[in-house]
């Protein structure tokens, strides 16, 4: 059989192309003649540079050192690719991992990404691709736009003249010659019940009872921007940074799709009879362009007799989607009796649900 196998990482436990190579080297035991592609994917989270990277192996790695989420220092890199354009990953700069386990809900901080992309414009970057899933932070951008030159005090003007213009005359540096394009892997508005501080909030320690406040000071924020959406889709993606990018003057797209095409994984799946994705966490979220999801709908376009198995640490939502493998699904997500296993040895709970696959589709 030819098998496709195309996950996302296991968020802060293990890469998209750790996983990959663990869930063949789980197949392979019980089916080894199959024919297994590897398509280590990316949402615009945490491993997106990666993938990138494994797109274009002529792809430069780039030191840079920035402010971290909390604060202190952090030691990362931006990719330069070979056209001239920069990939800056928000996961590696202003990160939820980056933290240590100590949450920071109202303190944590984007300027590492702004003093990031600054550092790639510095070098020469022709155009900017910005993944900004996982972040730390919900601060709606702000730090990354005045690491981008904006003066604290200043913003669009209130009689509705384009934000990013208005903006760009108090400090803020033009955008480059080739644009800035940003992944995002929701669609989340920047405000209300399903805006940045409300559903993401909780997820980096923000208390119930704040989420209103911290809601009041998007908009707030955003009510300098008059020209800039903030019901845009994505413009709460990594804690409003979404919305903060737009008022740049840069254009959001749906991540886990561009990396798709990027790898070709559209092509790769002609003749496919089995087509594996995964992620750390499959729940209501997932179906918002998330890897999975994607993966699915790319499988029905180009391989639809091909069945679709899940792996993942945790699942929290129905699985209607793959309705075809709702039991390989089950079983998948317990491979080794012990429920903390994806989070706590990730790598072996992927090989070893590789295995359980195999053999289930044999």
């Amino acid at each position: 059989m030819r098998v496709v196998i195309a996950p996302d990482s296991l968020k802060g436990t293990a890469t998209a192309v750790d996983v990959a190579g663990a869930v063949r080297d789980g197949w392979l035991t019980e089916r080894p003649d199959d024919d297994l592609v590897l398509v280590p994917m990316a949402d615009g989270g945490e491993g997106t540079l990666d993938a990138f990277a494994v797109a274009y192996p002529d792809a430069e790695r780039v030191p840079v050192r920035v402010t971290g989420p909390d604060g202190q220092p952090v030691g990362t890199h931006w990719l330069r690719l070979p056209d001239g354009r920069a990939v800056v990953e928000l996961a590696a700069t202003s990160g939820l991992p980056l933290l240590g386990g100590v949450l920071r809900p109202e303190t944590a901080t984007s300027r590492g990404f702004g003093e990031a992309i600054a550092a790639a414009l510095d070098a020469g970057a022709t155009g900017l691709v910005l993944a900004i899933g996982g972040s730390a932070s919900t601060d709606g951008g702000r730090p990354v736009l005045e690491a981008l030159g904006l003066d604290a005090g200043d913003a669009g003007d209130a009689d509705g003249a384009d934000g990013a213009a208005s903006a760009a005359a108090g400090g803020l540096r033009p955008l480059p010659p080739g644009g800035v394009v940003v992944l995002t892997d929701v669609v989340s508005p920047l405000l209300g019940p399903t805006g940045a501080a409300a559903v993401f909030g909780p997820q980096k320690g923000l208390p119930a009872d704040r989420i209103g406040a911290v809601d009041a000071r998007l908009a707030e924020w955003a009510a300098r921007f008059p020209a800039v959406d903030p019901t845009t889709p994505g413009a709460g993606a990594a804690g409003g940074v979404g919305f903060g990018l737009l008022a740049w003057g840069a254009t959001l797209v749906p991540g886990a799709r561009a990396v798709a095409d990027l790898l070709g994984l559209p092509g790769l799946l002609g003749g496919a009879d089995v087509v594996v994705t995964g992620e750390g966490r499959f729940d209501e979220q997932s179906a918002a362009g998330k890897v999975p999801s994607v993966v699915l709908a790319l499988r029905d376009a180009h391989a639809p007799a091909a069945s679709a198995l899940l792996v993942a640490g945790e699942v929290d939502a129905p699985l209607d989607a793959f309705t075809a493998a709702a039991s390989l699904v089950v079983l998948a997500t317990q491979t080794t009796g012990e429920p903390d296993d994806a989070l706590r040895d990730p790598l072996r709970f992927a090989t070893v649900a590789g295995q359980r696959l195999a053999r289930l589709v044999g």
